[in-house]
């Protein structure tokens, strides 16, 4: 099947070729659309991108479709941000037709100029662009394609769509070939995306004999469980300290944030993305700081501040305590980098929903920990996050750390797999229909687990037996 505009010039071509072309071929459901023929002998390359479509950040990465080769990697804001930092409010600014276009074109044109800094590092054209995969929360997806998502935060929570397909790109982008396609990652209902079914297709854990938890961390923190029979999966907000902007110090992992710390008597060390002087600390960094925090007795089992613990470093800010990590001297921004008490309790909330999630789901299957053959964490949080320090403040269950495995950005690389083949497509609706949603919501339970999980590491301390509590300082 071939369009209009490439039959036109199908004939001229392959008699100019002498009769051997090279096609770009898309497979689309059950029929292969024949979107361009190229010179066998020509240089012109067939392109796709894939696109990790966050409420925060967009992360782009330009493929040749032949090769398999990755020419380049970008990130940008979501221009969205300008709107609403949080997706609630963008919902509701898109409950017009006139806000639904804006924020529509918002994310368009920064997918477009996206492209244009790919191709442009890359050496190549846009119009050699043929593929888009997008690979994003369900909001963000009909915020992208301009659907109405007025009845995704509203009983009984169902989105115009779970299954977008696949569409022709000039819908909604203008720097790809005028045949290009965009797959859209189907989804689960309002709050289990197609972000997630990206990871669960990069990490493989529905082909895997073993029994694995895949967990990504953002605003909410999203787990998958299970194996090749079956998959259960669930959503909770247990992010608020780790994104940027919530805490009083939290950062969107970056150049120059802190994402690694550890406490020796008095000297605090830190580590920043990039070896810069630090401006700030990502969540990564706050649970490295909260666990040296602890484990050296300047907080309590509750996330209090002890002072007679913190010394000099102890302070004040609007009135309430605050902790000194890094004096104005020594940072990127000429002022002292403090954690707030206010964002030291967000933190033990944050671990304490997190916590609870995973032990909800396992306990919703009739499993244990100790039944996990190996922990996938994904997502930026992921990427930087030491299982030791998530451990020691009770976030993660005590397991061997062996079992941990970070992989990065997954709705990225899920998004990558795609454009290599049409069996990724089959898989990613196969993986849709074998989810079963649990909703934690409704779990009577759930509460009572959560307020047990709000003490570091836990109010249960065989839960966690590696951990050496410390004693109180007199």
């Amino acid at each position: 099947m071939a369009d209009y505009p490439l039959l036109r010039k199908v004939s001229r071509c392959l008699r100019q070729w002498d009769f051997a072309a090279r096609c770009v071929l898309f497979q689309n459901g059950d029929h292969l659309e024949l979107l361009d023929i190229l010179d066998p002998q020509g240089e012109c390359r067939a392109l796709g991108v894939a696109v990790d479509l966050g409420t925060t950040r967009i992360v782009m990465r330009l493929v040749d479709l032949s090769s398999r080769e990755i020419l380049s990697d970008t990130v940008l804001n979501n221009p969205q941000i300008s709107v609403g930092s949080d997706i609630l409010t963008r919902i509701h600014h898109a409950s017009t037709d006139e806000g639904a276009e804006e924020l529509k074109a918002m994310v368009c044109l920064a997918v477009d100029d996206g492209m244009e800094t790919l191709c442009l590092q890359a050496g190549v054209s846009t119009e050699q662009v043929y593929v888009v995969t997008v690979s994003g929360n369900t909001a963000m997806t009909h915020l992208f394609m301009g659907l109405p998502v007025d009845h995704i935060i509203r009983e009984p929570y169902i989105p115009v769509t779970n299954t977008p397909g696949t569409r022709r790109a000039d819908l909604f982008l203008s720097n790809t070939h005028p045949e290009g396609r965009v797959f859209f990652f189907p989804n689960i209902g309002s709050y289990f995306g197609g972000d997630l079914i990206s990871g669960v297709l990069y990490s493989g854990i529905y082909r895997r004999e073993e029994t694995t938890l895949l967990v990504d961390v953002g605003t909410n923190a999203e787990v998958v469980l299970g194996n090749r029979d079956w998959l259960v999966a669930c959503a909770g907000a247990a992010g608020p300290a780790l994104e940027g902007g919530v805490s009083s110090m939290g950062m969107t992992a970056g150049s120059g944030v802190i994402d690694r710390v550890s406490i020796e008597g008095e000297d605090f060390s830190v580590g920043t993305i990039d070896d810069l002087p630090p401006v700030g600390i990502c969540g990564s960094g706050f649970i490295d700081l909260a666990a040296a925090l602890f484990l050296t007795g300047m907080i309590d089992a509750k996330g209090k501040l002890v002072e007679s613990a913190c010394g000099a470093r102890y302070t004040h800010e609007h009135g309430l305590p605050a902790l000194v990590v890094v004096p104005g001297e020594d940072s990127g921004t000429h002022g002292p980098i403090t954690v707030s008490q206010a964002s030291l309790d967000s933190l033990v909330r944050s671990k304490a929903a997190m916590f609870t999630i995973l032990e909800t789901i396992v306990m919703k299957v009739g499993v244990g920990f100790d039944d996990l053959d190996r922990i996938y964490v994904a997502g930026t949080f992921g990427a930087y996050i030491d299982p030791e320090s998530a451990i020691s403040i009770g976030m993660i269950p005590d397991l061997d750390r062996t079992r941990y495995e970070k992989i990065g950005n997954s709705s990225l690389e899920g998004a990558t797999l795609m454009l290599f083949g049409d069996r990724y497509m089959d898989e990613a609706d196969a993986i849709r229909d074998r989810i079963t949603y649990v909703e934690l919501n409704v779990d009577q339970d759930f509460m009572i687990r959560f307020s047990g999980a709000k003490f570091i590491p836990h109010t249960d301390p065989d839960l966690f037996p590696s951990v050496t509590i410390p004693k109180p300082k007199e």
